[in-house]
């Protein structure tokens, strides 16, 4: 971790990172975090990328990333719309986002990232959806009194000022849209409530 980070904290969000950065390219010179928080993430992807860019709409998040960032040049927070902030297209290596995609319309973000991928690079967004069936609300109902005493144990937290909103499209949606849009994409939920999809961009 980053020396200039405060004292370290877990969530739910946190406990996918060590997965996103094992998904990482091996070589990887630029890297995306999309939704970046406090840059907590970026600053972990730094130590395997070459170069790394956080967008957020948030300023107090971008504000607080940058404070914590200063001493690494490699480091760069954008603050904007993700959805139309100035990045290059096919720019990245390394594209992941965390629980930040039903913040924004899902189709539309997931056809940036795709556009934002150089061939051969790896893509991963860890989300939140809602429970729509009976399958899926069993599975929740089973996991739930796991989540809580996990939370309790760790000491789960959010970083102050994070924004928050309730997810819109299910599970079941969330997989069959991603399928649509990134052909051959890895989908798996997770105990902690959340879903990751991973793909890998063809090379053409």
């Amino acid at each position: 971790m980053h020396q200039a980070d405060p004292k370290p904290y877990w969530n739910t969000n946190v406990a996918r990172h060590p997965g996103i950065l094992r998904a990482m390219p091996k070589r990887c010179g630029d890297a995306l975090d999309v939704g970046c928080g406090d840059g907590l993430l970026a600053r972990r992807l730094a130590g395997q990328a070459k170069r790394v860019t956080g967008v957020d709409m948030s300023p107090e998040m971008i504000s607080c990333a940058r404070d914590l960032a200063a001493d690494c040049p490699e480091l760069t927070f954008i603050e904007g719309d993700f959805l139309t902030a100035d990045l290059p297209a096919a720019g990245y290596d390394f594209i992941c986002s965390v629980t930040t995609i039903h913040h924004m319309d899902f189709e539309a973000a997931l056809i940036r990232m795709r556009e934002l991928l150089r061939p051969g690079g790896t893509l991963v967004v860890v989300g939140l959806a809602r429970e729509a069936n009976v399958a899926e609300w069993a599975a929740m109902i089973a996991t739930a009194p796991f989540v809580r005493i996990t939370k309790v144990l760790r000491r789960a937290r959010e970083p102050e000022g994070m924004p928050v909103a309730v997810p819109q499209m299910s599970y079941g949606q969330v997989q069959a849209a991603a399928r649509r849009l990134l052909p051959g994409m890895h989908y798996r939920r997770h105990v902690l409530r959340r879903y990751s999809l991973t793909w890998e961009k063809p090379v053409r």
